[in-house]
Parts: C-alpha cells; structure tokens; sequence
C-alpha cells in the first residue's frame, strides 16, 4: 500500500469561510473524509495543514525519511513567495503534484508564478477540490 502525504500550507485550514465564491463551502475535514472515502483501502494517506513556512518544510523532511511514495501540495500563498519550501520538495525526492483549488492564472498576476512547481511532477489547477482527487490518483498509478 503506497503512502501518500496531502500537505496544506496557509489559510486552507479555513476552507468553507474563507471566500466561498473562490474556493467554495466544503471544509478541509471534508476533503480529508472524501479522499479517505475514494483512497483509504489503496492508500495509507497522511494530512497535515500549518499556516507556518518552516513547519511545512520540516513535515517534508521527515516524510522522506519516512518512506512516503508521494505528496500532494497545496502551498497556498507559499507557492508563490516560497525558495524554502521548493528547495524542501527538490530534496525530498518524492514525487510530487501541486494542487490550487482555484485557477491561479485567472488571480492576480502575483499567483501566476508557482515558484514551487519545477519541484513537482505535475501541476493542477482550478479543478475545485477535485484537483486533489486527480492528484492521489496520478501517485497511484
């Protein structure tokens, strides 16, 4: 059974307060419980959200030297502003997808920008939290 870690960086811990009309009314807790619904009997997941650069950074090295298969990443703001956090994804060595509930291209021209996304095997946008779903998938395979 491949172990995968679902990483959330900052502010997506008030998914479903936070700007509805953007990143709509589900709550962090329901993608937990949705992706344990689809993938807990093909995937060991691991979830963790922090609003703090550094804590995302140390949760990557130890899921490294944890013998996770994959991560998924949604850094929020962090992927935009972030050389410590790619510079954690590149020596982790884990295949990566970074998942952005919203289209990051039709944001502001700030979001554009993904400086964590060369560290990763692919990249999905503006899905909803489908994105995630598409993301575990594509580390199954």
């Amino acid at each position: 059974m491949k172990k995968i870690a679902i990483l959330n960086g900052p502010n997506l811990d008030r998914l479903g307060k936070r700007e509805p009309e953007i990143y709509g009314s589900a709550t962090l807790l329901d993608l937990e419980k949705a992706l344990r619904a689809e993938f807990g009997a093909r995937a060991e997941l691991e979830f963790f959200q922090s609003n703090h650069e550094g804590e995302l950074i140390d949760r990557i090295a130890k899921l490294a030297d944890r013998k996770f298969d994959g991560i998924v990443i949604n850094g929020g703001a962090f992927t935009h502003t972030s050389v410590a956090l790619r510079d954690a994804l590149l020596g982790a060595h884990l295949p990566t997808v970074e998942v952005h509930i919203s289209n990051i291209y039709k944001r502001e021209e700030f979001r554009h920008t993904s400086l964590t996304a060369p560290a990763c095997v692919a990249v999905i946008t503006g899905l909803g939290l489908e994105g995630y779903h598409a993301a575990v998938r594509f580390l199954l395979l």
